[in-house]
């Protein structure tokens, strides 16, 4: 193939871009997805990841396997992270005054959560990913979407699944950063921003705790009725635009998946590779129409 015959075969082929929606565990099910396109031959342009979806985004972006991302994952989502509390900013809460509250309001500590995410994102940065990445989060002080493109993929994280009530703000760049499912649980306009022809969207609708037996577990299900009626808003909206290059995937679960269920990685892989190929004949025809 000559120069200009390349050059035609490179603008032509559609680009193809993955967005992982808020979704804890079940985000793992964008592996699954990732399995299928890898068999398929279909390679990815952009990741776009939120909340939950931002460490898997990131992680793939990286160029870690299937496996090891299972693996990581297994190792970095675990009840450990939520079992240490933050006893001065909950008294800041309460006692003002005393303890100087500043609004970096979090009722459990950094430390645990930044130890697992130093694990696979330790000294990563933007610059090192082997497919394009965006991550989204939330300011804090003016709600406005932020898109986190340059710097420390672990600090973007970090930023992106803080939980409000939860985890403290995280600064970047001067601004304090909450979670991404806050402005936009499943952001695919991000990959429209950024010139993707084929936007594979995976979205999921955050878990209820099934008793609400403490402040934490109550923090988790006003998370979740906000960021559940924030999704179905959105993706009601984009299926009116009808939009022929966004084709939504969303796994089904036979059975609940909660907030730590890290057992059931395998069974939302699962679930994922099977949301996929339900989708996989559109995919193609959509492809190879760009490819023509």
């Amino acid at each position: 193939m000559n120069a200009a015959a390349a050059g035609v075969a490179r603008t032509s082929r559609k680009r193809v871009a993955l967005v992982i929606g808020a979704g804890s565990v079940k985000c793992a099910a964008a592996l699954g997805l990732w399995k299928v396109l890898q068999r398929e031959g279909i390679a990815l342009d952009l990741l776009v990841g939120c909340s939950g979806g931002s460490i898997y985004a990131g992680l793939m972006a990286l160029g870690h396997d299937v496996d090891t991302c299972e693996r990581m994952t297994r190792e970095l989502w675990t009840p450990a992270i939520t079992r240490k509390r933050d006893l001065r900013s909950v008294f800041s809460a309460f006692f003002p005054r005393l303890f100087g509250f500043n609004g970096r309001f979090g009722m459990l500590s950094d430390d645990p959560l930044l130890r697992a995410l130093d694990v696979p994102l330790a000294g990563k940065t933007f610059a090192d990913t082997h497919i394009p990445l965006r991550i989204a989060a939330t300011d804090l002080h003016n709600g406005e979407r932020v898109i986190l493109d340059h710097g420390s993929i672990r600090d973007a994280v970090r930023a992106s699944v803080a939980i409000p009530y939860l985890w403290k703000a995280w600064e970047i760049d001067g601004r304090w950063l909450l979670d991404g499912c806050m402005s936009d649980p499943l952001p695919v306009d991000i990959a429209i921003r950024e010139g993707a022809d084929l936007i594979l969207a995976m979205g999921f609708e955050s878990p209820y705790p099934s008793r609400l037996r403490s402040a934490t577990r109550y923090a988790f299900q006003v998370n979740s009725v906000y960021t559940n009626n924030l999704l179905r808003a959105n993706f009601a909206f984009h299926n009116l635009a009808h939009h022929a290059e966004i084709i939504p995937i969303l796994p089904e679960f036979e059975r609940p998946i909660r907030l730590f269920d890290t057992d059931q990685i395998p069974y939302v892989i699962e679930r994922g590779m099977h949301a996929a190929e339900a989708q996989l004949d559109y995919m193609k025809r959509i492809l190879a129409a760009g490819d023509a």
